[in-house]
């Protein structure tokens, strides 16, 4: 079982085991998301298509798990997204139903697709109203504006008497107030205002009713059970995949070679007659990276506005291809000197984007240009770009509504210090645009060059280069056990002379094979070049060692014990044992050290691993010219580090028996199986395309 709470080991083996592990997982929780699942789809079909695109698109974007969210928030994203997906997708709509649908499944099919969400995750998925909010990517007030509506409309399709006439000003108290979280001040007034109010106490209890009959239904939903031999036909349709995977690589790379052709020809075209579009887009746009791509004729100028409360967003071009949809924009505030960026993440949704865009990926993260001359120009003005899903036809128009900017606070001593953007404020308000976009062409390139890195076969497979971004996939052979390459850094790509950067935020694990994984890597656009050699440049590697020992626990003889591993002298500085044992180990010397980080885990008492962990650390960061950086205390960005490598200094863990609860955890023995460590490397690999 995947614990709720990942550290970066447990993701590695994750990441080694494959799609595996992630079936495993949804085998262990299939009933509460096979639940789920059923609120949005009405046949097995669906439910069955559910599962199995769920547990591609996590196992895809595994390497992008952010740890500010637990796994299960973070795979129920990924679920309701496929969710809503499949109840848009027409191929799987059958006339007659596979079963009976159940009446709780057909009243909230009455409400309203985003009331019947937050009803569902809400009360009876049990998730709370924050992790609620940050799935359906809306506040936390609109959140509750949707469950109060949600609430409303399952109260008349229930069968209560249509009119209510609570008072419209008490409404906004009604779940805060139930749920007894409100603000004392206003529950003394409501209370006041209910007493005297008699159409306030009967809104307010058939509201209630309502309320408490969502709550109960987590236990009508146990006897909805997950059908035998379901994640059978899941795990049979995932082996088929992998089967015609290889077929389908094939087709692709013989339609890259035509695309090259096309593109070639184009570019050949615009050699007579880019000259002028070039010398305009000099001259009259500001922002650098939006007026390259306006001079390769690969987008048009837009400049869409919409304002409120003086606030003006305004949308200056949009560039799609098949890797993403890139919106530039421009925020202006004409009332105050303030600048706002525009997070995907946080009050950005396209309203229809089912119906428009592809769902194989996800987008792109661009941080803020922090430090551009454009954006340092004017305290009240911010050029910026999101990037957004790439589209599945060859154009159209994406329905774009922005509910909420995010404000950047300006250090006056250092305005073009990263570290000078810090502490979040936050503008909300309501910008809808209508955004025509044509797809450009992207074009592939097989590889065919092999190399060794750290004595580990490396294979290059393709190169794509697409209007937006430029992406090397490469794949990494780990059949020995001994010695395992987690992450090849690569720094830059040269085609035709001309060098790209890699982009630290846009790499990723794609899919393993047998012995070989399959990662990808993105680079700065190469705009109509044809490449006839690349040249690859390594930057680190991080390994995976394996050295195996084990220590004895012995609890006589008091602590702190040391032992010597790797070169190194370790310290078990306290074993508490308890029903959580809290276990300190502790490494304070870094200098000449052979790992960074550690592999291990605990034996007890009956000879089995303790396989509940939880895990804290403590560390510097180091550079790669040695110089050290206190995380707690840090003087510069992460990102402006030269290469950094993280050191731990101190690990604090905490053990638990997950089969008898109530049980001390005695450990006795530690068991280590290896360790990490980065590489700093200098290969440079050619690849002739001729």
């Amino acid at each position: 079982m995947i614990p709720a709470k990942i550290d970066t080991m447990s993701i590695t083996t994750i990441s080694e085991k494959g799609v595996e592990s992630i079936v495993d997982w949804f085998d262990q929780h299939k009933q509460s998301f096979y639940t789920l699942g059923w609120f949005y789809l009405r046949n097995q079909q669906q439910v069955e298509e559910l599962f199995y695109r769920s547990i591609i698109k996590v196992h895809k974007e595994l390497p992008r798990f952010k740890r500010e969210t637990s796994f299960e928030t973070w795979i129920t994203s990924i679920f309701i997204h496929t969710c809503r997906e499949l109840s848009y997708d027409r191929s799987l709509q059958v006339s007659e139903e596979s079963e009976p649908r159940q009446d709780v499944f057909k009243t909230l099919d009455q409400v309203k697709e985003y009331e019947k969400e937050e009803v569902v995750l809400t009360y009876i998925k049990g998730i709370s109203k924050e992790e609620t909010a940050h799935l359906l990517q809306v506040s936390v007030e609109k959140m509750k504006e949707y469950l109060f509506s949600g609430i409303q409309s399952l109260r008349k399709e229930m069968g209560y008497e249509s009119s209510f006439n609570g008072c419209k000003e008490y409404h906004k108290n009604y779940i805060d107030y139930l749920e007894r979280t409100l603000d004392r001040s206003k529950k003394v007034d409501f209370e006041v205002h209910i007493y005297h109010c008699q159409d306030c106490q009967e809104d307010l209890g058939t509201f209630q009713e309502v309320m408490l009959t969502m709550l109960n239904l987590t236990e009508r939903m146990e006897d909805f059970h997950v059908p035998s031999g379901f994640m059978e036909n899941v795990k049979d349709r995932l082996a088929e995949k992998e089967k015609h995977r290889q077929q389908k690589n094939k087709k692709r790379k013989r339609m890259g070679l035509v695309f090259a052709s096309v593109f070639a020809l184009l570019m050949g075209i615009e050699v007579f007659t880019g000259s002028f579009t070039k010398l305009y887009y000099t001259s009259t746009e500001e922002d650098q990276q939006l007026r390259a791509f306006l001079q390769q004729n690969l987008g048009e100028r837009l400049n869409l506005e919409a304002e409120t409360d003086g606030v003006k967003i305004r949308i200056k071009s949009a560039i799609a291809d098949d890797v993403q949809t890139l919106v530039f924009y421009e925020v202006e505030d004409t009332a105050e000197d303030n600048q706002y960026v525009i997070d995907y993440h946080e009050g950005v949704s396209v309203e229809n984007e089912h119906e428009i865009m592809s769902h194989v990926t996800f987008p792109r993260y661009y941080p803020p240009d922090l430090k551009s001359d454009v954006n340092n120009k004017e305290k009240h003005v911010y050029h910026g770009k999101i990037s957004l899903l790439p589209l599945i036809t060859d154009n159209g128009t994406i329905k774009l509504k922005i509910t909420k900017l995010q404000k950047l606070i300006r250090d006056s001593s250092d305005r073009n210090s990263f570290r000078a953007y810090q502490n979040m404020e936050y503008e909300t308000g309501e910008w809808n645009f209508k955004i025509p976009v044509t797809k450009q062409p992207s074009i592939e390139y097989a590889l065919d060059k092999e190399t060794e890195v750290e004595g580990i076969p490396v294979r290059f497979d393709k190169l794509t280069i697409a209007p937006t971004a430029t992406i090397l996939q490469y794949a990494i052979n780990n059949e020995q056990p001994e010695k395992r390459i987690e992450v090849l850094n690569v720094g830059n790509l040269e085609v035709n002379n001309k060098k790209v950067k890699a982009d630290m935020y846009n790499s990723s694990f794609l899919h393993q094979n047998m012995n070989w994984t399959t990662f990808q890597t993105q680079f700065e656009p190469l705009f109509g070049e044809k490449p006839k050699e690349v040249i690859v440049q390594f930057e680190s590697v991080h390994l995976t060692i394996e050295d195996q020992k084990t220590i004895e626990l012995d609890a006589s003889r008091g602590y702190p014990q040391t032992f010597e591993y790797a070169g190194s002298t370790i310290s078990i500085d306290k074993v508490d044992i308890g029903q959580t044992t809290n276990i300190v180990i502790s490494n304070h010397e870094i200098e000449n050290r052979a790992y960074e980080s550690l592999q291990f885990n605990f034996m007890g008492e009956d000879e089995n691993e303790i396989g509940s962990m939880e895990m804290n650390s403590e560390g510097v960061l180091v550079d790669k010219n040695g110089i050290e950086y206190d995380t707690n205390e840090m003087s510069v960005a992460y990102e402006e580090i030269e290469q950094p490598r993280y050191f731990f200094t101190v690990l604090s863990i905490g053990l638990q028996n997950n089969n008898n609860a109530g049980a001390k955890v005695i450990p006795k023995r530690l068991e280590i199986n290896g360790y990490n460590t980065t590489k700093y490397l200098d290969d440079i690999v050619k690849i002739s395309l001729e």
